[in-house]
């Protein structure tokens, strides 16, 4: 392999600031690394020649083969997996090569995921398959296209090995940006060890990287918890918004910054259900798609648990500040969904009776959620009912609310309906071929997912929900 350039100015102020939350390691060799994918527009942004990243030595960094000057570390976290707490978690299979500054002035950082095994491997092999890097590129543009607060993938490079999961699968190593890495669960692990200074540390790096308005307020690590809390509000109703069930909504899969990151069980809601759930672990159906509002609210809440010591020196005092700071989460919630849900429907204001009737009627005739808001636009959603009277009756209620000039309501629902999404059958075709080497189809769904809102000829093949006759989708964590 070709000696690694510096692409990248790497910074490492979490890893010199906080230096108890991770060790320094390496990546594990890769034989044969191939590029399978770059986010050419990513790269830009963050300040590199895309061409450059596709020579050998910029593909080289993608899976670790950086400078001598570089020091890439696994991050230390706890988590609370499926509501058990596990006290020691962290990156098992990834590394973070460094934070580099972007062509915004934003801070981000490069991370790696299947990039061998570290100390919090936890017995794993520390390796990935192509098709669920693959998937996390995926959905990370499909978000970014939706303008979702995400992380996005940078690279995805096969590794030319084999890795044994249920049969022998081609290894990858995808390269992650994101805001950061901080996680709730980073807080209950720092908080565990029981060092508050250390606590403290974390604290205030997380201000003033996040959210250095709190760091002015009169409580700076109460105001730090009220901007998570305002952040994860507004995230959470944009998945409900669009029909996302994320599928594994653990404490260190939610991040301080507000960004969607760990896409592994992921998947969109077809016919619109809240009971949904793709993810095969989740047998109880606690991160199911109605349910993840309650989950985001009770991560938030062991995020609280974790900052008592900071906001105040009587445990009561805290937990009872922290408490109100927690309930304020319930209301920005609401406001966002049901402010978004009068823009998906072409209203002036909210009006949630209509919003719980529709929604009712969708559940109960198995309507597709994503392709119903644009036939609405468009005059054609009563086709999408088995029994289109309730419908006809519900449309009659919705019509006498909407504005005079009907073309510019369609024009409006449209810049916030998409037309397409990562439909589930579709995904999961595009993966199989890229497993085996085509790359085609994922391409080509990539393009679709990443301009979902204009639609366009040659993709109609990307609109349409599974047929009938497909099996219920499920999906797997990909470890």
């Amino acid at each position: 392999m070709s000696t690694p350039t510096a692409l990248f100015r790497f910074d490492d102020s979490y890893a010199r600031t906080v230096s108890d939350l991770s060790v320094p390691w390496t990546a594990a060799p890769v034989p044969d690394p191939e590029l399978l994918v770059l986010n050419d527009d990513l790269a830009t942004e963050l300040g590199v020649d895309p061409a450059a990243l596709r020579e050998p030595s910029g593909v080289g960094l993608l899976v670790g083969q950086v400078p001598e000057e570089t020091t890439t570390v696994a991050h230390a976290y706890a988590g609370h997996q499926f509501g058990g707490y596990v006290p020691r978690l962290g990156d098992g299979r990834a590394l973070l090569l460094g934070e580099v500054i972007d062509t915004y002035g934003r801070r981000r950082d490069l991370h790696l995921k299947g990039s061998g095994r570290t100390p919090f491997a936890r017995g794993g092999d520390g390796k990935a398959v192509v098709g669920p890097m693959l998937r996390e590129y995926l959905f990370g543009e499909a978000m970014h296209g939706l303008g979702i607060p995400t992380t996005r993938a940078l690279s995805v490079v096969g590794t030319g090995e084999q890795v044994l999961r249920e049969r022998e699968l081609p290894g990858a190593v995808l390269c992650r940006v994101a805001a950061s890495h901080l996680r709730v669960g980073t807080f209950q692990y720092a908080a565990a060890s029981g060092d508050q200074k250390l606590l403290r540390a974390l604290a205030d790096y997380a201000i003033e990287r996040h959210h250095p308005d709190a760091a002015d307020a009169d409580n700076p690590y109460l105001a730090l918890l009220g901007r998570v809390v305002d952040v994860q509000a507004e995230l959470v109703a944009r998945w409900m918004l669009v029909g996302f069930v994320h599928g594994v909504m653990n404490t260190d899969n939610m991040t301080i910054s507000g960004e969607s990151i760990d896409y592994g069980p992921c998947a969109f809601m077809d016919a619109f259900d809240p009971r949904t759930v793709f993810s095969s672990i989740d047998h109880a159906g606690r991160y199911a798609y109605g349910n993840q509002p309650r989950a985001a609210q009770w991560n938030l809440a062991r995020l609280g648990e974790a900052l008592v010591p900071l906001i105040d020196e009587s445990v009561d005092a805290a937990v009872e500040a922290a408490t109100d700071v927690l309930g304020g989460f319930a209301e920005r919630y609401d406001r966002r969904w049901s402010e978004g849900m009068a823009t998906k429907l072409g209203l002036g204001e909210p009006n949630p009776e209509l919003v719980t009737d529709l929604l009712e009627l969708m559940r109960d005739q198995h309507v597709d959620y994503t392709r119903f808001f644009r036939a609405l636009a468009a005059g054609t959603a009563r086709s999408l009912f088995t029994d289109p009277e309730p419908f006809d009756a519900w449309a009659k209620r919705r019509e006498a609310l909407l504005p005079a000039d009907r073309e510019a309501v369609a024009a409006a629902m449209n810049r916030v309906n998409p037309v397409y999404i990562p439909r589930n059958h579709r995904v999961e075709d595009a993966l199989a071929q890229a497993t085996l080497g085509e790359m085609g189809e994922f391409h080509r769904l990539v393009d679709a997912v990443s301009r979902p809102f204009d639609e366009r000829p040659g993709l109609a093949d990307f609109t349409q929900p599974a047929p009938p006759d497909c099996p219920p989708h499920v999906t797997y964590c990909g470890t």
